[in-house]
């Protein structure tokens, strides 16, 4: 009975996780597009920072408070993550600019294989043909539901390529870290987010005034725009936490493919939120394809042999409370 009480317990807390990265992530998602449609609030790179700095203020009132026990992360393995988070945001802002909706979206799914590569090379991963075929079934599924036109330019392909890669390897690299130096989602968020809050202030007003000719300081700002960005903030904090905390428990591939579920929610919240035009058939069907394809992966990678470590050792540095 105690294992089984585990297993449950287990399940229960990913699920607890996951329910949390979907609801904050689809929330922020609402509210910045009502904060840019509404307000026409258009700097999203530094929108980003801010949600960061706040990320930093809670973490540094729970450490205050007692909540949150000192840990260690070396600087350069700080600095390669904050340099792949970085480069993940602004290139996925620019490959936006650059390329069609259809090919930012294909930019997206390409993702998820981009995750299996990295989890194989560097973790001696192998998935089942089941796993495979089911990972494949959400990539047509999210692809029905996301894709139209579809036109590619050389410097949209060059961004698009960075933007994946250095998003994927951010993903890869909160799992690696948390294993490495056992540090919990807290902790790693606490050393994360400063470094990212400070750089991403500095470089977003420069890269929005580039990407939307228009300056953050001059923005005119008022009750509403503020009470949405302070939302955002708000909201994010919830989206930065969950997303460390379910990589850390499912891993950069799992958090992809079940990631999905929060692009189907975005496209019926939006259908409930800012009107019909964007659900139809083929959308509709797209969505019961991705949905069949999660359930599928789900159940084929936790089968035995369906998603197994080959070598599993892993070298580990744990730092002892001072």
């Amino acid at each position: 009975m105690a294992p089984a009480s585990k297993a449950e317990k287990k399940a229960t807390v990913d699920a607890a996780a996951w329910v949390f990265n979907v609801v904050t992530s689809v929330g922020v998602i609402i509210v910045n597009k009502a904060l840019m449609a509404t307000y026409g609030f258009s700097f999203a790179t530094t929108l980003t920072g801010l949600h960061f700095a706040t990320t930093t203020l809670m973490t540094t009132l729970l450490r205050i408070l007692g909540y949150v026990q000192p840990s260690h992360l070396p600087l350069p393995e700080l600095l390669k993550f904050v340099f792949f988070a970085n480069f993940s945001i602004v290139g996925m802002n620019v490959s936006l600019m650059w390329n069609s909706v259809g090919f930012y979206q294909i930019a997206k799914l390409s993702m998820i294989p981009v995750s299996c590569l990295l989890e194989v090379f560097f973790d001696n991963i192998r998935y089942s043909r089941d796993t495979k075929l089911s990972i494949g079934v959400v990539l047509l599924g999210v692809g029905v539901c996301t894709v139209t036109d579809v036109s590619v330019n050389t410097k949209g392909f060059v961004s698009a390529f960075m933007a994946v890669w250095s998003t994927s390897l951010q993903q890869y690299y909160v799992h690696f870290l948390q294993r490495k130096y056992s540090l919990s989602s807290f902790n790693l968020l606490g050393h994360t987010a400063p470094a990212q809050a400070a750089s991403l202030l500095l470089l977003g007003p420069v890269l929005d005034y580039w990407l939307t000719n228009n300056r953050v300081d001059r923005y005119a700002y008022n009750a509403g725009s503020l009470i949405f960005i302070f939302m955002s903030c708000t909201i994010a904090v919830g989206t930065n936490l969950s997303q460390f905390i379910c990589i850390g428990r499912f891993t950069a591939v799992s958090f992809q493919v079940l990631g999905h579920m929060k692009t189907i929610l975005v496209l019926i919240m939006g259908f409930f939120f800012f009107g019909r035009e964007g659900l139809n058939v083929h959308v509709v069907l797209g969505m019961v394809i991705a949905v069949f394809g999660m359930i599928w992966y789900g159940n084929a990678s936790s089968k035995p042999g369906g998603k197994e470590r080959l070598n599993h050792t892993l070298p580990t540095n744990k730092i002892e409370n001072r």
